[in-house]
């Protein structure tokens, strides 16, 4: 008895909480069945490696502050004809953090960008990196604020850092005058660093110019973005309406409508 507790006390020591609990279990199981120490060891020591990556996953995940969990296991290619899963594989692979790759997903809402964006992150997360997911409106809008009360340096940090930046959302809403310069602020420390970013849009490249107030620079970030990336473009029907038949779904005019206005 005065083993096991002594046992059970260095386990704890050394922060073992899954050898710690199946370690007795198994004896007995190992007991029953004649097996060697060394897969005795091994079995325990497996079962503390599997645990300790879960729990590594779930605290990044966590950290990502994604908007929901999806996984590219479960996007419906079925619906969203144009895209194959195979034009995904080196953004899903190991080595997207290591190569930088960037991505930008274009197409009209509903159509699954955010889903495939967050599952290329969280497949990120599952191969040993860090991420980080924000909407542009929110990242434009807490830069812009840091910038004009001199702590830019410091706010740039928690999305020029992580493995994989997830930039949600460019251009479905309007931005202040600052927006490109705090983008590019944070798209050059990036590419300069290799680190990979994915954006989510449904505006065209030509256009990005008038939704970030600045041509020039909306050059600049993209000519960085699509150095080491590509585009893909998805099509079709909202996946949100996919359950109202075709002339139930309302059609919106933005004829009288702001430029850039937020998709319903």
């Amino acid at each position: 008895m005065t083993t096991e507790v002594e046992l059970d006390g260095m386990l704890k020591r050394l922060h073992m909480p899954t050898i710690r609990r199946l370690w007795s279990e198994l004896q007995g199981r190992a007991e029953e069945e004649g097996m060697a120490y060394a897969e005795y060891l091994r079995i325990l020591v497996g079962e503390e490696i599997a645990h300790r990556g879960q729990t590594r996953i779930s605290r990044m995940t966590h950290r990502a502050r994604f908007p929901f969990l999806r996984t590219i296991e479960e996007f419906d290619f079925t619906f969203q004809s144009g895209l194959r899963k195979e034009l995904l594989g080196s953004y899903l692979g190991p080595e997207l953090v290591p190569e930088g790759r960037n991505l930008l997903l274009y197409g009209p809402s509903g159509t699954g960008k955010t889903h495939v964006a967050i599952a290329i992150a969280y497949k990120a997360i599952q191969h040993g990196s860090d991420a980080r997911f924000v909407t542009a409106a929110h990242l434009t809008d807490e830069l812009s604020s840091a910038s004009r009360e001199g702590r830019l340096r410091e706010a740039l940090v928690p999305y020029t850092h992580p493995g994989v930046l997830v930039v949600d959302e460019v251009g479905y809403l309007s931005y202040g005058p600052d927006a490109a310069n705090v983008l590019f602020q944070v798209v050059n420390e990036r590419h300069l660093h290799r680190r990979p970013m994915v954006f989510t849009t449904n505006k065209p490249v030509e256009a990005w110019g008038r939704v970030l107030h600045d041509s020039d620079l909306a050059e600049a970030i993209l000519d960085r973005v699509l150095e080491r990336g590509g585009v893909l473009h998805f099509k079709g029907p909202s996946y949100r309406t996919r359950h109202l038949a075709p002339t139930a779904v309302p059609i919106v005019s933005g004829k009288d409508g702001a430029e850039f206005q937020e998709p319903t």
